[in-house]
């Protein structure tokens, strides 16, 4: 199943409610398990992103539609990229 990073900042709204960003992340959690993905490891940081997280998801349009639905609750502004492991970059390298 494809890998995603995705770094998250707060909003101003997200930093008045950081009292709810555990349960943020679970309500994630589970909206991302029902669209058949998960997430392998969620993060609180400190620097230039609030939070990381590494995800799986079945396709990229099923990571978009779970990152636009925690974003449009107005708590977080994300950033997500593929990732790809050392199999699939022997798999990417091949190709060339």
């Amino acid at each position: 199943m494809p890998t995603y990073i995705t770094f998250a900042k707060w909003t101003d709204q997200g930093v008045r409610n950081v009292k709810e960003t555990v349960q943020r992340m679970a309500a994630y959690r589970a909206t991302l398990e029902r669209r058949g993905g998960r997430v392998l490891s969620a993060y609180w940081t400190q620097g230039p992103y609030d939070m990381v997280t590494i995800t799986e998801a079945p396709d990229a349009q099923t990571a978009v539609a779970a990152e636009l639905a925690a974003a449009s609750l107005g708590n977080i502004r994300t950033e997500t990229f593929p990732a790809f492991s050392d199999g699939d970059m022997t798999s990417i390298v091949g190709k060339l």
